[in-house]
C-alpha cells in the first residue's frame, strides 16, 4: 500500500491572539493530523487542536520537533509546526531545514513543505507603541546559547553606530540577566541616554505590558522571555504615549496647519543629492584638497570605500569625457 504524500506545515501563529492570526494560519492547522509545537504555543491554540494528535516539546527541544514532524510526515500525515510569531524569525523554519537537509530531503521528495508566515514579535509590538519601524530597524536575539556573545556584541555595536531602530529578542532570563546590561553598555557608546526606548511584555496576550523609559534606564524594566525591546534611533520619539520614528516626510513635504499637504519635491529642491549627487561632491571635495581620510572621517564610512568611489567616479567621467571626444569628431 502506497502511503499519501505527508506534508510538514510550519505554521507561525502570531502574537498569540486569534485575531492576528492570519486565515492560511488557522487553515494550516485544521487540516493538519498532528500538530507539534512548544507546550506555550500548543496552550495559545488549544480551542483549535480538537480531534487531532497533539505533540508537546519543551523550550530547548527544537531539533526534537522537526525530527517528530518529520516522522509523521513520512508516515503520511499532514503535520503543522507551530511557532509563535513567524517561523522564519528566530521560529523552527531554520531547525526544520537543517533537519530535512541532513535527512537527505530534497523539495522533489515525498514530504511537501510550506512555511506559512505569520506577524512576529516585532510586528506586534511595534503595533502596540506606536510606528516605531517607519524607518531603517534590524532584530538581535541576545540569548548566547547557540551564539557567542562576541558575536552578539560585534552585532549590537554595528547596528548603534548606524542608527539603526533595533528590536532585542530574547533580552533576559533566569539565568541570563547580564546580556541586557551589556547591550546597553554598548548602545550608550553611540546613542544619548535619553534615546527612547519602549519594552513590550507578551503582546496581544493575557498579560500583556508595555512600559516606556530610555536607554539609560532600559535595564532597570521588568524584562524577561516573554519581553520584546525596541530602542529607537536618533530622530525617534515619544509623544502621547506614542513611540514614532520619523521617515524624513516633514523634511520633504511643506505642511499647512490643517495637515494638508503643498508642493513636495520638485526639480532644484531635493530632501537629498542622493547617490550620484554625493558621489559628484566627494569628488569635488577631494580635488579641493581633502584628504581620503578626512572624507572619511566626515561621513563617517571606511576610508578604502571612500576611495574606491573616487575612483569609481574618475573612471566613469573618464569614459564620458572620450565619449563625448569620439562624437565630437564624428561631427
Amino acid at each position: 500500500m502506497i502511503c499519501p504524500q505527508g506534508k510538514i506545515m510550519l505554521v507561525g501563529i502570531g502574537p498569540g491572539s486569534h485575531d492576528h492570526m492570519t486565515h492560511r494560519a488557522r487553515a494550516a492547522i485544521a487540516e493538519a493530523d498532528v500538530v507539534v509545537g512548544y507546550v506555550t504555543y500548543i496552550k495559545l491554540v488549544a480551542d483549535l487542536l480538537e480531534g487531532k494528535e497533539v505533540v508537546r516539546k519543551g523550550m530547548t527541544e527544537e531539533l526534537d520537533r522537526a525530527v517528530h514532524a518529520l516522522a509523521s510526515a513520512r508516515e503520511g500525515k499532514k503535520v503543522a509546526l507551530i511557532s509563535s510569531g513567524d517561523a522564519g524569525v528566530y521560529g523552527m523554519a531554520g531547525p526544520t531545514y537543517e533537519v530535512l537537509f541532513q535527512a537527505g530531503w530534497t523539495p522533489e521528495s515525498d514530504v511537501e513543505v510550506e512555511v506559512v508566515p505569520g506577524a512576529s514579535a516585532i510586528n506586534a509590538c511595534a503595533a502596540l507603541v506606536g510606528a516605531p519601524l517607519t524607518h531603517d530597524f534590524c532584530s538581535i536575539s541576545l540569548s548566547d546559547l547557540l551564539t557567542p556573545w562576541p558575536v552578539i556584541a560585534r552585532r549590537l555595536d554595528a547596528v548603534a553606530a548606524a542608527d539603526f531602530v533595533v528590536a532585542l529578542y530574547n533580552p533576559k532570563s533566569g539565568r541570563r540577566t547580564q546580556q541586557i546590561v551589556e547591550a546597553q553598555r554598548l548602545f550608550l557608546r553611540h546613542r544619548r541616554p535619553d534615546t527612547p526606548v519602549a519594552v513590550v511584555k507578551s503582546a496581544y496576550r493575557r498579560r500583556e505590558r508595555i512600559e516606556f523609559t530610555t536607554l539609560d534606564k532600559m535595564s532597570d524594566c521588568d524584562i524577561g522571555m516573554l519581553t520584546t525591546v525596541l530602542i529607537g534611533n536618533s530622530n525617534t520619539f515619544i509623544r502621547h504615549g506614542l513611540m514614532v520614528t520619523p521617515r524624513g516626510y516633514a523634511n520633504k513635504y511643506e505642511l499647512h496647519g490643517d495637515g494638508s499637504t503643498r508642493q513636495g519635491e520638485r526639480p532644484g529642491r531635493s530632501l537629498s543629492t542622493g547617490l550620484l549627487g554625493w558621489m559628484e561632491n566627494l569628488k569635488a571635495d577631494h580635488a579641493e584638497g581633502e584628504s581620503i581620510a578626512a572624507l572619511a572621517l566626515l561621513h563617517k564610512l571606511p576610508a578604502d570605500y571612500i576611495e574606491a568611489v573616487l575612483l569609481t567616479q574618475t573612471e566613469e567621467v573618464a569614459v564620458k569625457e572620450e565619449a563625448a571626444s569620439v562624437e565630437e569628431s564624428e561631427t
